[in-house]
């Protein structure tokens, strides 16, 4: 291993810390905008209802014949 080796950091990686270093809150308000749309409670008894009122559909939905 040479005397000045230097771990490799892609451009890609190198951008994201620069983004990070410029506005330290970048990270919460990232997972504040997870929270509004991806992190919410799942009501289990609500889906299990949905997934007994599910109707079986046919294989092919375009079929005429009943």
């Amino acid at each position: 291993m040479p005397l000045f080796w230097k771990p490799y950091k892609s451009d890609v990686t190198q951008f994201i810390d620069s983004l990070k270093a410029r506005d330290p809150q970048l990270e919460e308000r990232q997972r504040q905008g997870r929270f509004l749309l991806w992190d919410k409670p799942v009501d289990r008894e609500a889906q299990k209802g949905y997934r007994e009122a599910r109707v079986e559909q046919k294989p092919y939905v375009y079929s005429t014949k009943a």
